[in-house]
């Protein structure tokens, strides 16, 4: 099979060269790095950023006069200022700094469902969903008494968006669904499916934890009420990431946690809270990869996600072909619209033993449920082997997988 570092967009082989971790040997093979829909690989200029700021102007932000802790706020909130303009928000107010998405997530059940959810309401999830967009809501209904509805996934791992529009009615008050599933790697129709929904009267948050480092993200042109993202899943550090949500909408939730920064006024008679966006930032937060996080942001900006998609596109097709003609595998999901994950399953070999195979050969790969059991059990297997690609990998990378999946296979026939 022919193979190549490059691609008519991008230099991959010059591009490597900035991922220190992809140039080494594992069980004395290289590094096949093919777990990227669980997080990516830094470039150096993220990992500068992140020792940057501890060696040079560690302090903290928003409450100190003298020159780090101002250094320190302005590069900060550089970050806030980029991620307004990765996603075309319409206000830095928008941007909340959180852990990431499963953070996200809780902190619009938790607040969002105070002030809006009574007993009786119902909450549309679907069959694609990580167990983060799934869970918090499961607690949200059990707090107040309303009702989880669940949008069923076809044989091909595309949503069945007939049974959606049939689940809409005046009580759902909130549809939360992913714009591209971490398992199968299908794209969700999220501008219809958001249109369907405000046209029943429902609210909309995206998980947007797949789409990050792929997909082209607009919210005003969506005209989604929340939409979360990762930094670990773009380039970035772990333990970051962002919650948008309206302005008019955040403004009306009350915060999600007490402290310091998203106060204006304490007395033991009453508080008074922060304006947005630190009305949801309680204590000190996570500075150093926030900071961090812009220069990932500026890395696939740079790169552009058009040039991206189509490297990573290239991957997945050659991935497909290849994988397709080995005996005894299954592909598993098979959307005409996904991002670069392929699952799939070998007869005969359950997905842990397949992924130790793979793993004395160098080759990372993820192996299991993926934390969506609801959608394997719908498919009706207990998990997959889950080969996910980035910018980085190439189609050399590509036919190491294929081989290592045909030694996997040549052990049971």
């Amino acid at each position: 099979m022919a193979a190549t570092l490059t691609s008519p967009e991008l230099n991959i082989a010059a591009l490597r060269e900035q991922f220190p971790i992809l140039h080494q040997r594992v069980h004395g093979r290289p590094l096949v790095y093919l777990d990227n829909a669980a997080t990516s690989q830094k470039p150096q200029r993220v990992i500068d950023a992140l020792v940057g700021y501890y060696e040079g102007y560690n302090a903290n932000i928003h409450r100190g006069i003298h020159t780090l802790a101002e250094q320190a706020t302005k590069a900060f909130e550089d970050t806030r200022i980029a991620l307004r303009d990765f996603i075309h928000a319409a206000a830095t107010e928008e941007i909340i700094f959180t852990r990431g998405v499963t953070e996200s997530i809780n902190l619009v059940a938790s607040s969002f469902g105070r002030a809006f959810v009574k007993a009786g309401d119902e909450i549309i999830v679907s069959g694609l969903e990580h167990h983060s967009n799934i869970v918090p809501w499961q607690m949200m209904c059990a707090l107040h008494g309303a009702i989880l509805k669940v949008i069923p996934v076809r044989e091909d791992g595309t949503l069945d968006l007939q049974a959606y529009e049939s689940l809409l009615c005046r009580r759902t008050r909130l549809v939360a669904v992913n714009h591209a599933s971490n398992s199968l790697g299908t794209i969700n129709p999220i501008a219809h499916m958001i249109s369907l929904a405000h046209q029943a009267g429902a609210y909309v948050l995206i998980d947007g934890a797949q789409s990050g480092p792929h997909l082209d993200i607009d919210v005003q042109a969506l005209d989604c009420d929340f939409y979360c993202l990762s930094a670990h899943k773009m380039y970035g550090p772990t333990g970051t990431g962002i919650l948008y949500g309206k302005r008019a909408l955040l403004d009306s939730m009350p915060p999600y946690m007490g402290g310091g920064e998203m106060i204006r006024d304490v007395s033991f008679e009453r508080t008074t809270y922060n304006e947005l966006p630190y009305k949801f930032e309680a204590g000190t937060p996570n500075i150093a990869d926030v900071v961090a996080f812009r220069e990932a942001i500026m890395f696939i900006r740079e790169l552009g996600k058009g040039d991206i998609r189509r490297h990573e596109d290239r991957l997945l097709k050659y991935a497909r072909q290849r994988l397709d003609v080995i005996p005894r595998v299954k592909l598993v999901g098979v959307a005409p619209e996904k991002v670069s994950v392929q699952s799939f399953t070998i007869e005969g070999m359950h997905p842990f033993d397949v992924g130790q195979l793979l793993d004395a050969r160098g080759i990372a790969v993820r192996t299991g449920h993926h934390c969506t059991q609801p959608l394997m059990d719908a498919l009706g297997i207990v998990g997959t082997i889950r080969a996910s690609f980035a910018v980085y990998n190439t189609l050399e990378e590509v036919d190491a997988l294929a081989e290592g999946i045909e030694k996997a296979v040549a052990l049971i026939s």
